[in-house]
């Protein structure tokens, strides 16, 4: 595998040091795991496909576009608490 080179502005090369350093790991690694973790726009569809298929199928339950809209307003909404309470 070549190594490739990403320019990023000073500030966040020494925030992505700080966290790595915090985690124990090198900004290499730190961005590695964020590539391999995060999912396109695409990968997500598609996720979200498979789930709504294995409701269905077996649980019998149908959820439309709307509810599930909802749901991940819901979710965005909780976790922002959550990160809320965990800083303070």
């Amino acid at each position: 595998m070549a190594d490739a080179m990403i320019r990023v502005p000073a500030e966040v090369r020494d925030r992505l040091a700080v966290i790595a350093e915090s985690r124990g790991t090198s900004i290499r690694t730190l961005v590695q795991e964020y590539a391999e973790s995060t999912l396109t726009d695409e990968e997500r569809r598609e996720r979200a496909e498979r789930t709504r298929a294995y409701l269905a199928e077996h649980f019998g339950v149908e959820v439309r576009d709307e509810e599930s809209v909802a749901m991940g307003h819901r979710l965005r909404e909780a976790f922002a608490r959550q990160q809320g309470e965990t800083a303070a």
